[in-house]
């Protein structure tokens, strides 16, 4: 892109799905070290992270409708990454052991993108903004 400033910049919404689509491809970039985009790798973190979550918890963990999460499990139970238990009424969804194995490279990806764009942008303002983004999202829901 130029560095002519756009006449949307002053627009909230505008200037958030720009910086949504350069993360988005930053984070593709970093975690196709482990074999994965990026939503499978949060989903994987998180999975990997507490085994036998439920699919709604992993919903407002992500903060991804529940439709959303099951098509991201079906493809990640696909490839032999995670795996759907029945327990009564619930569905849990536990990591295999190649997910287990994916680990290490998912968060050496995740640090690699953090430290490429703390780089760009500084450390302490990485935080901040990361901060005050989430903030944001958080007020507006």
């Amino acid at each position: 892109m130029g560095t002519e400033k756009s006449p949307y910049c002053n627009c909230l919404y505008y200037s958030a799905n720009a910086l949504s689509r350069l993360m988005t491809r930053m984070a593709d970039e970093e975690f196709a070290l482990a074999g994965v985009s990026s939503s499978y790798a949060f989903l994987l973190m998180t999975v990997n992270g507490q085994p036998g979550i439920q699919p709604k918890e992993i919903s407002q963990k992500m903060q991804l409708t529940p439709s959303t999460v099951t098509r991201l499990v079906e493809k990640m139970e696909a490839r032999g990454l995670l795996e759907r238990k029945s327990s009564g009424r619930a569905t849990e969804v536990y990591p295999t052991e190649k997910s287990q194995e994916l680990q290490p490279r998912i968060q050496e990806a995740w640090q690699n993108l953090y430290r490429r764009y703390a780089n760009i942008l500084g450390e302490k303002a990485s935080q901040a903004l990361t901060s005050a983004i989430y903030e944001a999202s958080r007020l507006l829901e």
